[in-house]
């Protein structure tokens, strides 16, 4: 465990997150994942967490693992069509990770999500947070309409309003 990360997870105060996501971006982040599910049969949960628990921070927990077991609680997996995709971003460590349950991973490969992970840092590197979320959706939506397109029968089976934590 770094100390230095410890710290900034220790250290950084509840209202630093409500700072960079303001009420209206993640109004305006639940509409635009309402409005591309309207276009595919994926179901996008986007999470933003600030200090992650300490006993995550304990056992040195990355990013990757964290979106793993947020996958695992949040129930991400468990559509219809296994057709969950969780956009996490760690706050504190500026970290993004997408992960898509099987029914897509089958379809779209890790490095396509990767690419959108990269593109969302880059735009976080710049304080661009609420344009940097937004593009991610529109291009995740984007690959899954081209590869799950939405059919008669498309329930919405995840809330779309983001989740802080």
């Amino acid at each position: 465990m770094k100390l230095s990360r410890l710290l900034k997870h220790l250290l950084l105060p509840d209202w630093w997150l409500q700072r960079v996501f303001a009420r209206a971006d993640l109004a305006a982040i639940g509409e635009a994942i309402t409005a591309c599910e309207k276009s595919h049969r994926g179901e996008l949960r986007f999470v933003v967490e600030g200090p992650i628990p300490m006993s995550a921070l304990w056992r040195d927990m990355s990013t990757r693992a964290r979106a793993v077991e947020l996958f695992s609680t949040l129930r991400i997996w468990d559509t219809e069509e296994n057709s969950g995709i969780l956009i996490y971003v760690q706050l504190v460590d500026r970290k993004v990770e997408i992960l898509a349950d099987r029914g897509i991973a089958a379809r779209v490969a890790q490095a396509e999500w990767d690419a959108i992970c990269r593109a969302m840092e880059a735009s976080f590197r710049r304080q661009e947070w609420r344009g940097g979320v937004l593009q991610a959706v529109t291009r995740a939506g984007d690959l899954l309409a081209s590869h799950f397109p939405a059919g008669e029968n498309n329930p919405n089976e995840l809330p779309d309003q983001p989740l802080i934590l």
